[in-house]
């Protein structure tokens, strides 16, 4: 299936919210997020994250700062119209009870005014991206579907109308761990299709690691503490309140980030016995390799690449891995 890959730039120049008693949200806050990226927005309770989120496509106004897509100041721009270019998905999907799964995919694009034709077949290429057959699911209703079924709708109604820019409010969370799992492994396949620029707010530090491309961590009043890939957040936390949020388990975290390269692996020789090695592919996670090494009671594991041996990893290369020194912050 051909789906055109659209995205925008996203440049938060300062922001800020502060209401009317004096409360501040969010305090001046300034990122930029390249076309096409993820960036996950991660902080205690009460950091302004979901804020941020919801002053991006003006269902809250900012009260400085500019926010700019493309270029464009979206502070200035018409909201309505604004919001049908940025897809939005919240934790509990919010789909139309009383509305067919087909119809509830079908709502921006209706909204839009395109022709019947061309919404029926956007909409059934879309539960087709999301695991969804629309013949089977098409014609149900939300309270026919598992939670995990209803996630993968609001996710195909954000795309509905091809926008620039999706936003994502803990859109796992209201699911089990097991289904949670499966829904990131199915939507980092997704995005690998579609390559949208996303902003997704998580509380869950496992989630903002697998799926980020990098990771905002902010603290209270929207103060941003540090901006960086899974790898060097993990690997070199920027302050103190950094270091305590990833916590002292961020090791194996930073293991699961890490892939295995050319690099780490020592050559192979006749003699090394490569059968009775479990094999992992070049470029899987440390921390597979060596859940691959217990699980098989072995030391070593033989690399591959495209189905041939090119090394041997050894478990104590993956636990000597000479990471860079953490900042003293």
């Amino acid at each position: 299936m051909d789906v055109t890959p659209t995205a925008a730039s996203i440049e938060l120049d300062g922001i800020r919210k502060q209401y009317p008693d004096g409360t501040v949200a969010v305090g001046g806050l300034s990122l930029q997020v390249r076309a096409g990226e993820l960036v996950v927005l991660i902080g205690p309770s009460g950091c302004g994250k979901s804020t941020v989120l919801r002053m991006i496509n003006r269902l809250i106004e900012p009260t400085g700062g500019r926010i700019l897509i493309d270029g464009e100041d979206a502070t200035a721009a018409d909201p309505v119209q604004l919001r049908r270019r940025i897809g939005y998905v919240i934790q509990n999907v919010g789909l139309f009870p009383h509305q067919t799964i087909r119809t509830n995919v079908s709502t921006v694009p209706r909204l839009l005014g395109w022709p019947k034709t061309r919404i029926r077949t956007r909409t059934d290429e879309l539960l087709e991206l999301v695991g969804l057959d629309p013949g089977q699911f098409g014609d149900r209703y939300p309270q026919e579907l598992s939670g995990g079924q209803r996630q993968r709708v609001g996710v195909a109604r954000a795309l509905a109308a091809d926008p620039v820019v999706l936003l994502m409010d803990e859109p796992f969370s209201a699911v089990d761990p097991i289904v949670r799992g499966r829904l990131q492994e199915e939507f980092l396949r997704l995005q690998a299709d579609v390559r949208k620029t996303i902003v997704l707010v998580t509380h869950d530090l496992d989630e903002a690691v697998r799926l980020g491309d990098r990771i905002a961590v902010l603290s209270e009043g929207g103060k941003l503490e540090q901006y960086a890939t899974p790898a060097d957040l993990l690997g070199k936390p920027a302050s103190p309140f950094v270091r305590e949020f990833v916590g002292d388990d961020r090791g194996i975290r930073r293991l699961a980030v890490t892939p295995i390269s050319r690099e780490m692996l020592s050559p192979l020789s006749e003699g090394d016995g490569l059968d009775g090695y479990p094999a992992v592919d070049l470029g899987s996670s440390l921390y597979d390799a060596l859940a691959t090494m217990l699980t098989s009671n072995s030391d070593n594991a033989k690399v591959t690449d495209n189905g041939q041996p090119v090394g041997l990893l050894t478990r104590h290369r993956v636990l000597s891995i000479d990471y860079p020194a953490e900042s003293a912050g």
